[in-house]
């Protein structure tokens, strides 16, 4: 029986979140998140656009609010690298488990792992070209989103910009993940968390309506397909 999506389902949690989540089916999770991310959130968007039109001035500096595996800053690693661009990237997650894995599974990209709140790099001063998450707005409550947009936007100062992409629930996107994952639920995503929490992360993302409506003034909303949100804060200077 499918949920009922006409509202966000702020009280499920997945299942990775819980701190005595199993670490072996974690690190799978880490591990498989690059293919599925490849082709649901198609990071490549994000480099066109952002990265690497800066990167072409000069070192770009690059932050990943919610890393996770960090496979998001491998993919603009590798990009960057293929085009004879330079950066430095840093993976933030509060997670230890996640850095912990991130950092383990490096491959030589270079890029630096750090497990805390991104209101600690604002105490601290550091300052981003570019700031950037996936996957993380719908986790955060009523009163951490804000904080967390006010965070990302100091981090940048009047020159550096903030994108923050996401799910947009709908009925659509959760029967076409349901049953484009079922195929693979004892293969490749077998001891994972992905389809279940996939699932999850659906009911408790906002649609584009819901994300402007709670916004801070100076954001835009995007919906881009298939089924995902951009939520952008751009310079205000070139």
């Amino acid at each position: 029986m499918r949920p009922d999506l006409s509202t966000r389902a702020v009280d499920a949690r997945e299942l990775m979140d819980a701190p005595d989540a199993d670490e072996r089916m974690l690190g799978r999770t880490y591990d498989r998140f690059r293919i599925v991310n490849a082709l649901v959130s198609r990071p490549g968007g994000v480099y066109r656009r952002d990265v690497r039109p800066r990167a072409r001035h000069g070192r770009v500096r690059i932050l990943d609010v919610g890393a996770g595996g960090g496979d998001l800053c491998r993919d603009l690693a590798r990009r960057l690298h293929r085009d004879g661009l330079s950066a430095d990237i840093t993976a933030l997650d509060a997670d230890e488990r996640a850095i912990r894995w991130a950092s383990d599974h490096d491959g030589g990209a270079g890029i630096r792992y750090r497990c805390a709140f991104s209101h600690e790099l604002v105490a601290e001063g550091a300052q981003f070209d570019v700031v950037l998450s996936n996957h993380v707005l719908h986790h955060l409550s009523d009163a951490e989103l804000p904080r967390m947009l006010q965070d990302t936007r100091a981090l940048v100062g009047d020159t550096g910009v903030v994108v923050h992409h996401d799910i947009a629930r709908a009925d659509a996107a959760y029967a076409l993940y349901r049953a484009g994952t079922a195929p693979f639920s004892g293969t490749v995503l077998a001891g994972t968390f992905i389809r279940e929490d996939g699932l999850i992360s659906i009911r408790r993302s906002y649609t584009a309506q819901e994300l402007a409506a709670v916004v801070p003034q100076g954001w835009t909303v995007r919906t881009r397909m298939p089924f995902r949100l951009e939520l952008r804060w751009n310079p205000t200077t070139p």
